[in-house]
């Protein structure tokens, strides 16, 4: 059984990835965030593969804040290095807001332009 908000979510991501693609120029950067953790991938939606992936599992304890700039560094360290430089930013339904939006400032901190 979901609840609404959940349900909210799935709607605003829909609604997003109906505009939103990745291709090989310029491959789509989805973020999930779950409680504990924050997980981003780097997607290639033509192909359908995953071209780089980075997570906050394995961090030493530190706020959740902190840990989703530093993933988002991470990927973008892991994406300059295979030749990622430009990505679409898909939020997966949740607010530019917080960890979401802390994420995206570390990858564009790192190097990454979307």
């Amino acid at each position: 059984m979901t609840t609404k908000k959940v349900e909210r979510r799935i709607k605003i991501k829909f609604r997003i990835r109906k505009r939103v693609n990745g291709t090989a120029e310029r491959p789509r950067m989805s973020v999930f965030r779950s409680n504990k953790q924050i997980y981003v991938q780097i997607i290639n939606d033509l192909k359908g593969t995953t071209l780089v992936a980075a997570s906050s599992l394995g961090m030493e304890a530190m706020p959740k804040k902190e840990q989703a700039s530093k993933v988002g560094e991470m990927i973008a360290k892991k994406a300059l290095e295979a030749g990622i430089t430009q990505v679409v930013f898909d939020r997966n339904g949740y607010l530019y807001h917080g960890r979401v939006k802390e994420l995206a400032e570390g990858a564009r901190k790192g190097g990454l332009n979307f």
